[in-house]
């Protein structure tokens, strides 16, 4: 396997905190000796586990970005025991962009994995992270939420695994993540996330998605760094008390929970987040947008539980996702 051409500029092993990048050569129109610079914060003290904290894995969700900003600026190192690797920008092209994806290869992050050394900006960035940063985590926060287009209630997740030790595990993470939701859930489309790259390895995974829209809330900032602050205890990196406040446990076994539009128009909700579905119901209709007197689309539930998600904004594709349903645990 060829060596992976992006360094980091700060150590990674050192006790102390120390403030950097990855630094990825890339030579382009504008810079032919050129570089992306991927911040990066390390904070180390003495023995103990490691915790690899990622946000903007793709480049229109907010919360993890402003959430790992902050803990680079307040966290310290007599308050840890062992290290935390902080990197706010995953995709660190497509944040800058406001994008999802990168705009220099159109890649998606989480279906990029394992990467490549030799291939796209995104592959190679997948490919450091995977045979570079994972192997020195114990467990990973990866932050996600809806982007410009889903909006969600605010979870932590966990997947449903074949490894329960592991699965166990990652479900303890979550629930002392504690968002106002916690969903466990079977992945429809595995291949090339990054979660299944952190899962494969045997690591503990939280991940979340705390709203949408292409920004972010007060509300869903908070619920972000109380749910950091929690899991980095909960490991034993962090000393302190976890705050623990209700949460609504739910369960999405399998591909009945997602409704897909098949029709182009205009989007109608039908049921706002939260609120309860029972199978059957209508949760979304499609308007047509170039004419009047013709009647929407309907699309309905198949499944009971609550609303969990929904598409956004107000202009909707055939095959886009146009609602989730989260089922009831048990």
């Amino acid at each position: 396997m060829k060596p992976n051409p992006i360094s980091p500029t700060i150590p990674l092993d050192q006790d102390g905190i120390h403030h950097g990048f990855l630094r990825l050569p890339y030579s382009r129109d504008d810079s032919a000796w050129g570089s992306i610079m991927i911040p990066l914060t390390v904070v180390k003290n003495g023995e103990g586990p490691t915790a690899l904290l990622t946000g903007a894995n793709h480049g229109d969700e907010y919360e993890g970005p402003v959430a790992l900003q902050e803990l680079t600026v307040t966290l310290k190192p007599e308050d840890i025991s062992g290290r935390v690797i902080i990197v706010p920008a995953f995709n660190y092209p497509a944040y800058r962009a406001g994008l999802r994806t990168s705009p220099i290869d159109n890649g998606n992050m989480n279906r990029s994995f394992p990467g490549r050394p030799d291939g796209t900006v995104t592959e190679k960035i997948a490919d450091y992270f995977q045979r570079y940063l994972l192997p020195l985590a114990d467990m990973a926060v990866d932050f996600h939420s809806g982007g410009k287009t889903l909006d969600f209630v605010p979870f932590a997740a966990a997947h449903i695994l074949e490894d329960k030790t592991l699965e166990s595990a990652c479900f303890a993470a979550m629930a002392a993540f504690n968002a106002p939701y916690s969903v466990q859930l079977l992945e429809i489309d595995n291949v090339g996330m990054y979660d299944t790259a952190v899962e494969e390895m045997g690591k503990v995974l939280v991940s979340t998605e705390l709203g949408g829209g292409g920004s972010a809330t007060a509300r869903s900032i908070a619920i972000a760094k109380k749910g950091l602050r929690n899991v980095l205890i909960h490991v034993g990196i962090l000393k302190g008390e976890m705050q623990i406040d209700p949460t609504v446990c739910l369960d999405m076994p399998n591909g009945d929970c997602f409704v897909f539009s098949e029709n182009d128009g205009l989007y109608e909700p039908m049921v706002d987040l939260g609120d309860p579905v029972s199978e059957g119901d209508v949760v979304a209709r499609v308007w047509p947008v170039e004419r009047t007197g013709v009647e929407p689309i309907e699309f309905r539930a198949k499944v009971s539980g609550l609303l969990i998600s929904r598409h956004f904004p107000g202009l909707i594709k055939a095959g886009d996702c146009a609602a989730v349903i989260g089922m009831a645990v048990g």
